[in-house]
């Protein structure tokens, strides 16, 4: 596995000043880590930093908003990125979900200082406060149209918000427990949510009913996505006829990142057992980058990548750290993951 190079430390801002420093590590499976820092000397005539860096590091391209570093004794390199932006005022403390409109425009993001929030996307001004929830709000995503906003909390409730006008459209409930995550299907009139219950469930926003618990694990269901499913899985039949009020589950596969080590796989319209996987901790996120492939990450800092046809082994195991994966998400040819550290 390969070496990982890391700024410990918000360079970006630790070189803005005249001086300033940041600390790197480069760290190899199964070797010490190495320790060392770039340090900012001022500016070059053309207004780039100068930046040197401590024995065994090398800097390379320097620009106003990135730095190439390089540990020639590992054989790797990192170029980092500044911040295109930073929004500072929009929340007081940590922030704990977020997502974009589809056309850009819009964020919306929760806190652990209570709120929910949307915003522009541009400049951060804050467009609207949705209030609504008891308790903690742990989840937040826009409906495909960019106009909606669909939200899950501590208080076991499910809202779908106006993004216009803030007010609260529908509410869900049935759940026993603090709902963890959603997933929306096709363009919205079924909705999907996950629970500290053990189960997740399918709902109809138009009806504001429960169609069906599509799986009940016995244990926290911390994440799930769904996704079309590659033609040659067998996702099962369903055993009576699926409800007019459910649409586009047909073909679909619902992935279940559960507490309990697993990752299950349940076929959306069958509610049938696709896989189950065992991991090497608790599974909190999950993913899929194709109809074929999926990611998911678990609490002691593994990234899975397996294919659906196939899960008695995974693909790769990626580990970077012993730190939680948080969040997967799929970019251009590879993915992005958030980690707890």
């Amino acid at each position: 596995m390969a070496a990982t190079l890391r700024i410990q430390s918000d360079w970006s801002r630790a070189l803005s000043r005249d001086e300033g420093e940041a600390w790197l590590s480069c760290r190899s499976p199964g070797k010490p880590t190495l320790y060392g820092s770039v340090t900012r000397r001022g500016l070059s005539s053309d207004g780039v930093p100068d930046i040197v860096a401590s024995e065994g590091f090398v800097v390379g391209e320097v620009t106003k908003k990135s730095i190439l570093i390089s540990c020639p004794h590992e054989n790797v390199s990192t170029k980092f990125l500044a911040p295109y932006t930073s929004f500072c005022r929009i929340h007081q403390k940590s922030i704990t979900c977020l997502d974009i409109s589809s056309g850009g425009g819009l964020g919306v993001s929760t806190s652990t200082d209570g709120t929910m929030k949307i915003w522009q996307a541009a400049n951060g001004e804050i467009r609207r406060l949705l209030e609504g929830h008891v308790y903690d709000v742990n989840c937040c995503r826009f409906f495909p149209s960019g106009l909606v906003v669909l939200s899950g909390g501590m208080d076991a409730q499910l809202k779908i918000w106006s993004a216009e006008d803030a007010s609260c459209v529908v509410t869900f409930k049935g759940h026993k427990g603090g709902i963890l995550d959603t997933a929306i299907v096709d363009r919205g009139r079924n909705v999907l949510s996950c629970s500290r219950d053990g189960t997740a469930r399918l709902w109809d926003c138009g009806k504001s009913a429960c169609l069906g618990v599509i799986a009940d694990c016995g244990s926290p269901v911390n994440g799930i996505a769904v996704g079309t499913a590659d033609n040659s899985l067998n996702l099962g039949t369903p055993e009576k006829p699926p409800s007019e009020r459910e649409v586009g589950t047909e073909g679909k596969i619902l992935l279940l990142a559960r507490e309990d080590k697993k990752l299950q796989g349940v076929g959306l319209q069958s509610r049938q057992l696709v896989f189950l996987f065992v991991g090497s901790d608790a599974f909190n996120c999950c993913t899929f980058l194709s109809s074929t492939y999926l990611l998911a990450g678990t609490q002691d800092g593994n990234i899975y990548q397996l294919d659906v046809r196939n899960t008695n082994a995974p693909i790769q195991v990626i580990h970077r750290s012993g730190a939680p994966v948080l969040s997967l998400l799929p970019y251009r040819d590879g993915f992005i993951a958030s980690q707890g550290n």
